[in-house]
């Protein structure tokens, strides 16, 4: 027995040691595993742009329910990296030139997506990898030339000032012919592939007109029964829901909020009066009360005839108050101080700023537009009138 006693003593060690090693590559093994199941999920997303002058891009990653926004800086001129390891996003908006540009991207979980071209021209670049993507920058090269176009016309038209000026009435009939033209073309498409996602975002970019949805509604129809838990066909749906609402002669809908002094403003006490409701915003040129005749209809009409809310997406309250401290006018207005601006643009289906509701007596919606020379018509027509 004592003979044996060594190789016992040896083979216990073996057996420890082997144990170890065991438990070791095991351990490494599954790590191994947990590092590619997270780089499997994870969303990629890699920029080679061109023209870029500022190198900080903003990515706001969205899902039907939540959003997350984060921030790269370009390693070399136009390029960079972005990982997302949270789940269950299924677009990203990058904006470029501090956000007054920007490209949306579809992902798919460890699909790497590259996103090219050249900034000047955002409605022109390329993502490519993921079949949503791949499928609408193919749309996309067919359109280039009617795409590049249109921006080069609105580039125009905002360095003439406006459809008003010398030059701009040009300008503004070509533009309306080649926006034409981009709508057939994208109707072509969706008639053609009734059962690709990529009509479905055709559809969201060609056809929400805030006024009428009744061509929204006719193609939403004719989309393939497949395309109904699309999350973007549920959004197109509500959006036509929500425009319905505030149709011309619809009842506004009514809301309870707080302006800039910590006063209630609450539509349904308005209901004797008109109401001049409009949505702005500070980083936006064409949003200021002088250039929207505010100052001027505010001068014209008094409060027991005429209210006017602003809306603006200003998140500092106490900034706006200093600001119009020494303002003639004591505006009524509301900023997104705990999201009210955000909550009444979505009530409102504001699409684009500036947007002005004239709002009659009764309650109904009597004219939605961004012109104020168009509100001041409408003013003098039914107000002076009376």
């Amino acid at each position: 027995m004592i003979i044996f006693k060594p190789c016992i003593h040896k083979c216990g060690k073996f057996k420890r040691y082997n144990m170890k090693k065991i438990l070791l590559i095991v351990s490494t093994i599954l790590l191994l595993f947990l590092f590619s199941c997270t780089e499997n999920r994870a969303y990629r997303i890699e920029g080679k742009l061109t023209n870029l002058e500022d190198q900080t891009i903003y990515v706001v990653f969205e899902s039907e329910d939540r959003s997350l926004v984060d921030t790269v800086v370009c390693e070399k001129p136009g390029q960079f990296k972005l990982e997302q390891l949270q789940e269950d996003f299924s677009q990203a908006t990058l904006f470029f030139e501090n956000k007054t540009s920007w490209f949306t991207v579809y992902l798919e979980p460890g699909v790497k997506i590259i996103v090219s071209g050249d900034v000047h021209y955002p409605i022109l670049l390329q993502a490519k990898n993921g079949k949503l993507n791949n499928e609408l920058s193919d749309v996309r090269k067919k359109m280039a030339p009617l795409l590049k176009e249109q921006a080069d016309l609105f580039a125009g038209l905002d360095r003439s000032n406006g459809m008003n000026s010398m030059g701009g009435n040009e300008l503004a009939s070509r533009l309306q012919n080649v926006n034409h033209q981009l709508s057939e073309d994208a109707l072509a498409y969706i008639r053609a592939n009734p059962g690709e996602q990529a009509s479905v975002v055709l559809i969201q970019t060609f056809f929400t007109d805030p006024d009428d949805t009744r061509k929204l509604d006719e193609l939403l129809i004719t989309l393939d029964p497949q395309l109904k838990d699309f999350y973007i066909t549920k959004e197109l749906e509500q959006y036509s829901i929500r425009a319905k609402r505030t149709a011309l002669g619809a009842e506004a809908p009514n809301f309870t909020v707080k302006n800039i002094y910590g006063e209630t403003v609450r539509l349904e006490s308005l209901h004797d009066k008109y109401v001049l409701l409009t949505f702005t915003a500070p980083w936006c040129e064409m949003c200021q009360t002088d250039d929207l005749y505010l100052d001027e209809i505010d001068s014209l009409y008094s409060k027991d005839d005429l209210q006017q809310i602003l809306i603006s997406l200003d998140d500092d309250m106490e900034g706006v108050r200093r600001l119009l401290k020494n303002d003639s006018i004591q505006w009524n207005l509301v900023t997104d101080s705990a999201g009210q601006a955000a909550m009444l643009i979505d009530l409102y289906n504001v699409s684009a700023l500036p947007r002005c509701f004239l709002i009659d007596d009764e309650g109904k919606i009597i004219l939605k537009t961004e012109d104020g020379v168009e509100v001041k018509q409408a003013l003098k027509k039914i107000i002076d009138s009376d």
